[in-house]
């Protein structure tokens, strides 16, 4: 079977099974490129690795965006799935070389909002546990940092509770499962938000920004919306942004805590991208961090994916994920589950006792 013969049966099934449903205009496009020669020749340019039909489709509606495809974006404004097909093929064809750099530079970043629902209470049940009457945060894989102005927005969850900030422009929800309610409690004062990344997203550079928009289709909206009201509020008040990789630099970030605030490690969804032994190495770093204070470490990720954190005797990779909470203390980890969530975080059960 030749590879471009493969590669079209790629983007066929990405847009039949992956797109259907959620994004019509990538349906139509991903299965347009998937029956062009030419264009399957040009993916072909980009290096193996990233030639998935999300890095390419978020290459050509960043050229969209940055007003170098004003066919394609024309089609995009009017949800035109033909018209849009045929002007991402020959945006493909005609920038070519752009694409590829942008594939080489770039990684897609689907999905970095609204996790504030998930990880707000776990803070301030770990800040609860713990005593502390301020906290800093320090997000591993942080991306744009958007986690890290979770004290900032309004949560609304199905019980009709809201936790936060009603009044921020950035208003979150999530529905319940299980008659537990999500606690009450409040995030105590944050005195210092620093994010960890090997490619940091800089929501003061405009190409940064655009880059994150060009990572949703086109065609939903609702999401596009919630991502420009949160990279607002992000703008406002910049974190500290560190590159490189987190298990070197979360010692740095920790002493950036004062020593009256309790430091929270969080990770949304980014342990699954390492190693099992990766994600072990990481998890000492944190520890040899604790080793003079105590440090907390908030965890939204897959069954059995964070280390030392309850699966709760469910099976791997079973569409749902756990909320962690551990707690380091010089050579003592104490972990347990919190919760269960889906849909990263907009559908939530809450375990534990508080």
């Amino acid at each position: 079977m030749s590879r471009t013969h493969t590669l079209a049966q790629v983007y066929r099934r990405f847009g039949e099974v992956d797109a259907a449903g959620t994004s019509p205009l990538y349906e139509r496009i991903a299965v347009a490129l998937s029956e062009s020669g030419e264009a399957l020749r040009a993916v072909e340019a980009v290096p193996a690795r990233r030639r998935h039909p999300t890095m390419v489709l978020a290459a050509l509606h960043d050229l969209a965006l940055a007003g170098r495809a004003p066919a394609l974006a024309a089609a995009y404004a009017a949800a035109d799935g033909d018209a849009a097909a045929a002007a991402a093929i020959a945006t493909l064809l005609r920038e070519t070389d752009a694409v590829v750099a942008l594939a080489v530079r770039r990684r897609t970043r689907p999905d970095e909002t609204g996790h504030g629902a998930v990880l707000y209470p776990a803070v301030a049940e770990a800040a609860r546990r713990l005593g502390a009457e301020a906290v800093g945060l320090i997000d591993v894989d942080c991306g744009a940092g958007l986690d890290l102005h979770l004290h900032r927005v309004g949560i609304s969850y199905g019980d009709g509770r809201v936790l936060g900030d009603p009044s921020s422009p950035v208003q979150l929800s999530a529905s319940l499962v299980g008659d537990r309610p999500v606690p009450a409690r409040a995030v105590p004062a944050v005195v210092v938000r620093v994010g960890i990344d090997r490619d940091p997203v800089d929501v003061t550079v405009p190409e940064d920004v655009r880059w994150l928009r060009a990572c949703l289709p086109p065609d939903q909206r609702e999401r596009a919306a919630r991502l420009d009201a949160e990279l607002a509020l992000a703008a406002a008040d910049p974190p500290q942004l560190l590159r490189g990789d987190a298990a070197e630099l979360l010692a740095d970030a920790v002493t950036r805590v004062p020593a009256d605030a309790l430091p929270v490690v969080t990770t949304t969804w980014a342990l699954s991208r390492r190693s099992p032994e990766g994600r072990r190495h990481l998890l000492h770093r944190v520890r040899e961090a604790a080793d003079g204070r105590p440090v907390a470490w908030v965890s939204a990720e897959g069954v059995g994916v964070a280390p030392e954190v309850p699966t709760l005797g469910d099976r791997r990779a079973s569409g749902h994920s756990i909320i962690g909470l551990a707690v380091l203390d010089r050579s003592t980890v104490r972990a347990e589950a919190l919760g269960r969530c889906w849909s990263r975080g907009r559908l939530l059960s809450w375990l534990a006792d508080s």
